[in-house]
């Protein structure tokens, strides 16, 4: 009779141990996925950012920018100078 009420509190505690692990297995599978699920967000992001980015720096729109807002203009070739670092020759 001991014996049977020692197993069976075994029992009981292997049971609570598994439906523990089982239930913290489940919520770190949950995590995961929200990580995941976040992490491809932050990628979509970043490629349309990259795109945005690519997008603003084209040249054609810096030169268009320089002319219309900073009335930049370019140098004629006489006013142009080329400066070799190495050698000090213009």
């Amino acid at each position: 009779m001991r014996l049977n009420l020692v197993l069976f509190a075994i029992l009981v505690a292997c049971a609570l141990g598994v439906v523990t692990s089982q239930h913290k297995a489940r919520k770190l599978f949950v995590a995961l996925q929200k990580e995941k699920d976040e992490a491809r967000s932050l990628d979509v992001e970043l490629g349309q950012l990259q795109l945005e980015q690519s997008t603003w720096a084209t040249p054609s729109r810096v030169e268009k920018i320089a002319s219309s807002d900073l009335h930049m203009k370019v140098p004629t070739p006489e006013r142009v100078q080329l400066i070799f670092p190495e050698t000090g020759i213009k």
